[in-house]
C-alpha cells in the first residue's frame, strides 16, 4: 500500500467516477484503475462497486476510506510542518444547506491556514445530496436541520447510513423578507399574514416531500409557490417580488447585505439545526476548525437576532 493509491482512492470517491478523477490529478485512467485494483487485491477488499455511471464506495470500502483520509491528513501536517521545500495542498469538503453562516465559517477556515494551494469544496445542495455526500465521503461534514415534522425520519435514514447528527443551535422559526416588505415594520408574524405573498423555496427534486424540505413550513398552504436551487437567485425574487421565504433566523449582513431581514414567525415549533458525519470518524484539522467556527458565527448571529425581536 502506498500514499499515491491512498490519493488516488480518495479522489476516485470524492468524484465518483475513475475518469474525472484521473483528469483531475492530471494522470491516465489506467493508472488509478490499476492503482485501485493492486490496493484491493493487496487488501483483500473491494473498496468500489461499478456502475454504468461510475463508482459507488462499498460498505467495506467506506470504513477503509475513512482510515484513508486519516493517513492522508497526517501526512500533509507533517509535510506542512516539515517539507520546506514542499508546498502541501490540502482538501476539504462541506455539503450544507443554504446558510450563510455555513459560508461565514467556511471563509474563516481558509484564512485561518492560509495555504499556498488548497482544494475546498462548499455544497449548498438539496438535503438527500447532503446526507448522500457525507455517507460516501465526498464530504467531510454535512449541515441541515430537524424539527418535529421530520426528526423521525431523517434521523432514521442517518442512522441507516452510519450517521450521526450533533446541534449546534436550536431556533424558532423566522421570516426571511426585504427590507421594503409590507410586513417589515411587524416585531412578528403571523402564518396567515403570509397568505398573500408568494412563498420561495428550496426545490429537492424527486425528493421533494416535506420530510426532506429545507423551509419549516413546507406545507404552508399558499396560493403563490416558486421554487429554487440557489439562494442568490431566492434572495432576489424576495426583493422583487415581495416573497418570502422561512428559516433559522441567523442571517449574515456581510453576505446578503442590508435588503434582506429576519422576522420571528409566531408559531410553536423549532429548527434544531447541526451536524453530520459519519460514525467513527477522526474529522481533520480543517472540520475541526470549521465546527469552531460554526459555533462562533451561529453564536453571533443569535445574539445579534435576539437584539432586534
Amino acid at each position: 500500500m502506498t500514499l499515491q493509491q491512498l490519493r488516488y482512492l480518495t479522489s476516485v470517491a470524492e468524484y465518483g467516477n475513475i475518469t474525472a478523477a484521473a483528469q483531475k490529478l492530471f494522470v491516465s485512467q489506467p493508472t488509478i484503475t490499476n492503482a485501485i485494483r493492486d490496493l484491493e487485491k493487496e487488501m483483500k477488499i473491494s473498496i468500489f462497486t461499478r456502475t454504468n455511471k461510475g463508482v459507488v464506495v462499498s460498505s467495506e470500502g467506506e470504513k477503509f476510506l475513512g482510515y484513508a483520509r486519516q493517513i492522508l491528513e497526517q501526512v500533509d501536517l507533517l509535510e506542512e510542518n516539515y517539507k520546506t521545500d514542499t508546498n502541501v495542498k490540502p482538501h476539504f469538503s462541506v455539503s450544507c444547506q443554504h446558510y450563510s453562516f455555513a459560508v461565514d465559517a467556511f471563509v474563516h477556515v481558509i484564512k485561518k491556514f492560509e495555504a499556498f494551494e488548497y482544494d475546498f469544496t462548499l455544497r449548498e445542495e438539496q438535503t438527500h445530496e447532503i446526507i448522500e455526500d457525507v455517507c460516501n465521503m465526498k464530504s467531510e461534514l454535512g449541515i441541515l436541520y430537524l424539527s418535529s415534522k421530520n426528526r423521525e425520519v431523517i434521523l432514521k435514514l442517518l442512522r441507516s447510513n452510519e450517521l450521526e447528527f450533533t446541534e449546534l443551535f436550536t431556533a424558532k422559526p423566522h421570516v426571511f423578507i426585504s427590507a421594503i416588505h409590507p410586513l417589515a415594520k411587524k416585531k412578528k408574524i403571523k402564518k396567515d399574514e403570509l397568505s398573500d405573498y408568494p412563498y420561495l423555496t428550496f426545490e429537492q427534486g424527486e425528493y421533494n416531500s416535506f420530510y426532506f424540505s429545507e423551509e419549516f413550513l413546507s406545507t404552508l398552504d399558499c396560493k403563490k409557490n416558486i421554487r429554487v436551487r440557489d439562494r442568490a437567485t431566492l434572495f432576489n425574487l424576495l426583493i422583487g417580488l415581495n416573497g418570502f421565504t422561512v428559516s433559522s433566523g441567523v442571517i449574515s449582513k456581510e453576505l446578503n447585505g442590508e435588503n434582506i431581514i429576519a422576522k420571528p414567525l409566531e408559531v410553536e415549533e423549532y429548527m434544531q439545526i447541526g451536524l453530520i458525519t459519519r460514525k467513527n470518524i477522526q474529522l481533520s484539522r480543517y472540520g475541526l476548525e470549521y465546527i469552531e467556527a460554526l459555533k462562533e458565527y451561529c453564536n453571533a448571529g443569535k445574539k445579534s437576532r435576539k437584539g432586534l425581536e
